[in-house]
């Protein structure tokens, strides 16, 4: 099949680009910034095409170039920045009138669990409201509904890694014991490549999970007994949303307005409605990624050398085997932990010969870290406007 996929540039979205092209699939990788494509390794194997989903004239102009398309895989969002619910409403709109118009037949949508909640949260609103709009104007829709995605460099992963690194006293707000079913990217990606297939997945909305429900409070003690990490848990009782994220946006090195509007859907239990859709896919061999596989996957590998590139990795979650850092070259910057990113500082004023001694820094306490990282991050910041001075 030809398939577009949109966000391609993104965490899911590059490693799902290299599971179509194991599948023998023919891609285009659609971004809105064509440069930040040809940094990954896969572009020599795709179409590569400018999309901004934000503007119809671009949409017409990608598809008219891509030419005959059978899927869209619509990975899209602006959560973290100002009304991005409004945005990512138009943006769904667009993208489903110039698919529908180029004569596309299925868009695969990842979303997130909708709670029958009265009162949901801006960012889990959105997640339904883009749905609606795939569905009213564009082709026949496979909406797949995640919580959190396991893997180094998802934004939920991060958070948890960055909250179990840097408090190992940890405040616990009682919506921490809210249910949660997490799932591992390697099983995104088997969905998401089996929801191109109308023979196998039909037209609808389906959650997808791992195989246990757990809790956010549970969650964070397995990622410290895997990382090594000594953790201890203070319940508080009950604490706004809305106080955490603030704290949160402030606190942990990922993009302020990210931090705080997922942090503000964690009020609301995250467990997988009964879709189905196991019996549509079976399960890999060995079954599901149980969380602590996952985390424990998230977590291995490790160094102070260069991101590899995505389509290199030998699993999706990091490259355990490699030696390489525990990063995709499509991977945020602020991924991948406190001890890496100093480490890569470091790294650039360090003599060669002394360079395997910063492998040290992940012996230093998370909140140290932490702390060393916010400080060598001002004074990078800084050096270069002291110089222009």
């Amino acid at each position: 099949m030809r398939i577009v996929v949109t966000g391609a540039t993104g965490y899911v979205g590059s490693r799902l680009v290299t599971a179509l092209l194991a599948n023998q699939h023919e891609v285009v990788a659609a971004s809105r910034n064509p440069e930040r494509l040809k940094r990954l390794g896969w572009f020599d194997d795709v179409a590569p095409r400018t999309l901004d989903a934000s503007d119809p004239v671009s949409l017409r102009a990608a598809f008219a170039s891509a030419g005959p398309v059978d899927v869209v895989y619509y990975l899209v969002h602006g959560i973290g920045q100002p009304g991005f619910r409004d945005a990512d409403k138009a943006a769904a709109t667009h993208l489903a009138v110039a698919a529908r118009d180029g004569g596309v037949r299925r868009i695969v949508y990842l979303g997130g669990f909708v709670p029958a909640d009265e009162a949901l949260s801006e960012h889990l609103t959105s997640r339904a409201e883009v749905a609606e709009a795939l569905t009213v104007e564009g082709p026949e829709l496979v909406w797949l509904g995640a919580a959190m995605i396991i893997g180094a460099g998802s934004t939920s992963f991060e958070m948890m890694r960055y909250v179990g690194d840097r408090f190992p006293l940890m405040p616990v707000p009682s919506w921490m014991d809210n249910p949660i079913d997490p799932i591992s990217i390697r099983d995104v990606l088997r969905y998401l490549v089996a929801a191109a297939d109308p023979g196998m997945v039909r037209a609808g909305a389906y959650d997808i999970s791992g195989p246990a429900t757990t809790s956010y409070r549970e969650l964070l003690k397995t990622y410290a007994r895997l990382s090594g990490r000594w953790h201890a848990a203070l319940p508080v009782g009950r604490v706004d949303t809305a106080l955490a994220s603030l704290i949160t946006g402030v606190a942990l090195p990922v993009p302020q307005g990210l931090a705080e509007d997922l942090v503000e859907s964690l009020d609301h239990p995250m467990v997988a409605s009964v879709s189905g859709v196991r019996d549509r896919v079976p399960d890999p061999p060995g079954g599901l990624l149980c969380v602590d596989d996952a985390i424990a996957l998230a977590l291995a590998g490790g160094s102070n050398r260069r991101p590899k590139p995505v389509n290199a990795l030998t699993d999706p979650h990091q490259s355990p085997a490699s030696g390489w850092c525990p990063q995709a070259d499509s991977d945020p910057a602020w991924a991948g932990g406190d001890a890496l990113h100093i480490r890569r500082l470091a790294r650039a004023i360090t003599p060669p010969i002394a360079r395997p001694t910063l492998r040290l820094v992940n012996v230093v306490p998370g909140p140290l870290a932490g702390m060393l990282r916010t400080g060598l991050d001002i004074l990078f910041t800084l050096t270069p406007k002291a110089r222009a001075a």
